[in-house]
């Protein structure tokens, strides 16, 4: 069993701070307003050689009205379920208090090992005062300050000496597969319907999913890394700081995927943000799969899965070779298929044709199709190789590259994707001197 380190407590002590700050590296949202972490977030640290997983939880409230301070008590406690050492994290300048206690007593009855960890001591005074903490009744505790690092090395010494050592992992080589889409589409619900678990909080209020989120799935024969991503905006509803982090992260796991499953609302219909967050899929050569949902919604006389299909290819044109599925992230309608179309899409995207077969195929085609004449140039296109890229592109070698028109590029793609599986994957075509 893995090492999982959860950091907890109440809200606005430094945990996402501490979190980052274990891992080396600026991944949960850090920012003055209680309240920020509202998922779980993961990470990897290792310390003295034995490496283990980190947890930063939302803020732990106790008897709040607030819908999501109740769902972030359910994340933190499904977070120290999941642990193998607690790392309680406690503010020295406010001392302890009420929610403190509580949250004391919530982990005293986990029976875990637990390190008591006193934030923002940088000063000498401050060293005296956190005493006070004894009075948690879980023993000594560790004085730190998460801003700067001091007293994280003593805590790191004294957290290994509660987990196992483990052999390093790989790198992993699985698919990784971002559900993308604006705000309040149903992402959240999708990752929690396909793992069978309340991974990730789900409220009816737009933008609840702030950090992107990762998850290993393997089940039903699949098996790859989920990527849940915060709701993207457009830029001017991005009012607050910490909707720009996400908006940001949400940018980069759409760099860092290969599939991208792009969600849009039925009952909304594909709007120009979708539009936007397909076009930085395709940009980046990302595989796309379109899931319309809320399909159980809709008044299914009103429109047809052909007529909604169709709607939305006449916006996305000239590139319309992408997958649509209509599904329900509530009643779990196809949403394995999405998965079995999200592997092929992948698979399409690794597709490597040789170079002989490719140029059989082509230059008859060609031949019977040459490019138009452009400026009295008459172009001559010789030989056709794939280019050893991450994505499928072809590199078609002339006489004249600068006079071959952005059409006949397109019919030279639309060709490729006739007599080869290239759904849902963006394809390049250049244009190279002979």
């Amino acid at each position: 069993m893995s090492n999982i380190v959860a950091i907890v407590g109440r809200p606005n002590v430094g945990k996402s701070t501490l979190f980052n700050r274990l891992i080396g590296e600026r991944q949960a949202i850090v920012d003055e307003q209680s309240g920020v972490t509202r998922d779980r977030t993961y990470g990897k640290s290792v310390w003295n050689g034995i490496e283990f997983n980190l947890i930063d939880s939302g803020g732990y409230v106790v008897g709040s009205e607030d819908v999501f301070e109740g769902e972030i008590r359910k994340q933190v406690d499904i977070a120290i379920a999941e642990a193998t050492v607690l790392l309680f994290v406690v503010d020295v300048s406010s001392g302890i208090m009420g929610p403190d206690e509580v949250v004391a007593e919530v982990l005293r009855k986990s029976q875990k090992p637990i390190i008591v960890v006193v934030n923002k001591v940088d000063n000498a005074d401050r060293i005296g005062e956190a005493t006070e903490f004894y009075g948690l009744g879980l023993g000594d505790y560790f004085c730190i300050s998460s801003i700067n690092g001091s007293g994280t090395g003593e805590l790191l010494d004294e957290l290994v000496t509660h987990l196992s050592p483990e052999k390093e992992e790989e790198k992993s080589t699985l698919p990784r597969f971002a559900i993308v889409g604006r705000p309040n589409v149903g992402k959240s619900s999708l990752t929690n319907a396909l793992l069978g678990q309340e991974r990730n909080i789900v409220t009816d209020v737009a933008g609840t999913t702030r950090d992107t989120v990762d998850t290993h799935y393997n089940a039903f024969g699949f098996e790859f890394t989920l990527v849940d991503t915060a709701g993207i905006r457009r830029k001017k509803s991005v009012h607050e700081d910490v909707e720009f982090y996400s908006v940001l992260r949400s940018i980069r796991a759409i760099e860092g995927c290969d599939v991208c499953i792009l969600m849009i609302d039925a009952t909304v219909g594909f709007e120009q943000q979708d539009m936007s967050i397909l076009g930085l899929a395709q940009k980046n050569h990302k595989g796309i799969v379109i899931l319309v949902n809320k399909w159980d919604l809709m008044e299914k006389d009103s429109m047809s899965t052909k007529e909604y299909t169709e709607l939305i290819h006449k916006k996305m044109a000239p590139f319309n070779d992408v997958p649509i599925l209509f599904v329900s992230a509530v009643t779990k309608q196809r949403i394995h298929k999405a998965l079995e179309t999200a592997i092929q899409v992948h698979q399409n995207r690794l597709t490597r044709i040789q170079t002989k077969k490719l140029n059989d195929l082509m230059l008859g085609i060609i031949e019977r199709n040459p490019p138009p004449t452009e400026k009295h140039h008459y172009v001559k296109i010789k030989y056709v190789t794939q280019l050893p890229t991450y994505f499928p592109s072809f590199a078609f070698f002339c006489n004249h590259p600068k006079y071959v028109r952005e059409d006949y590029k397109r019919f030279l793609e639309n060709k490729l994707r006739e007599n080869f599986n290239f759904t849902g994957v963006p394809i390049e075509i250049y244009m190279r001197q002979k």
